[in-house]
């Protein structure tokens, strides 16, 4: 992101001394599978970029969104937090249905209220929720090849599910971090991790007070070595002491990857 963009976002909330200016929160879902995350983009279309279109459409202006989580290019979300500023006159409620008549069929706004003016999504306690999906069979299935990753070889969940535990606390993930990570410290806490399996479908679900770059996927690709018997499921341990990406598994391609909810608890969302 750039430095003015930075600058422009932390400005934002000291720029509502206007009684009439109120900012609006959206439950936000979207197929990533056709765009470059959510972040708006210079060379390329970023969900930001649509939504903001459409609000501009709606009404009019130079409006700027902040989400909650920037996900990456082809991950997915079921309900991602975005906020902007406007002072027009629509009821809070209305504003979803007034939007998704302006966006794409892949990307619907799911709820709209009005929350305090100096709240920012990026800013507060939250948890956020991430699921990783894995079709695991011989052959393909067409209907989920934009939403989970297939495996073509045997996996025991029973075993990516015992090393999917210990990751659960607080540690440092410096392990499961992509170089591309700027912020100031790897440390982070896991609420819950656990691996699930319905039939062909095998489930990661993880929340966490935050996460790494790539952080989710890269533990993805670790939970495999496990299932297929490449590693014990306690060296996952031995791997977060490591503190060095190349102890971890493989990245896991995003496509499997949905940001499933993020709990703010100061506004009673969970």
């Amino acid at each position: 992101m750039s430095s003015k963009r930075k600058k422009e976002e932390h400005q934002r909330p000291a720029q509502r001394d206007a009684e009439h200016v109120r900012r609006i929160l959206l439950h936000l879902a979207y197929d990533g599978t056709n765009y470059n995350g959510y972040q708006s983009q210079t060379n390329a279309v970023g969900i930001q970029d649509i939504l903001e279109k459409a609000i501009r459409d709606l009404f009019g202006g130079d409006v700027r969104t902040i989400g909650a989580s920037r996900t990456d290019t082809g991950v997915h979300a079921r309900d991602n937090l975005v906020v902007f500023d406007c002072d027009a006159k629509m009821l809070p409620g209305k504003i979803a249905l007034a939007l998704n008549a302006r966006l794409p069929d892949d990307i619907r706004v799911m709820e709209s209220m009005e929350v305090p003016g100096n709240f920012h999504p990026r800013h507060c306690d939250s948890v956020k929720t991430y699921s990783y999906r894995i079709m695991n069979r011989r052959v393909p299935d067409p209907l989920w090849q934009r939403y989970a990753l297939h495996y073509y070889y045997p996996l025991d969940e029973s075993k990516m599910a015992a090393a999917a535990s210990y990751l659960v606390g607080t540690h440092d993930f410096a392990s499961f971090c992509s170089s591309g990570f700027s912020g100031k410290s790897t440390v982070r806490t896991i609420y819950r991790s656990e691996v699930t399996r319905e039939g062909d479908l095998i489930t990661y679900t993880v929340s966490g007070s935050g996460f790494l770059y790539n952080m989710v996927r890269i533990i993805t690709g670790t939970l495999i070595l496990a299932g297929s018997g490449q590693m014990a499921p306690e060296e996952m341990m031995r791997i977060l002491e490591a503190r060095d990406r190349s102890a971890a598994g493989d990245t896991a391609p995003p496509k499997g990857l949905t940001l499933e909810k993020i709990e703010i608890p100061e506004l009673g969302i969970f």
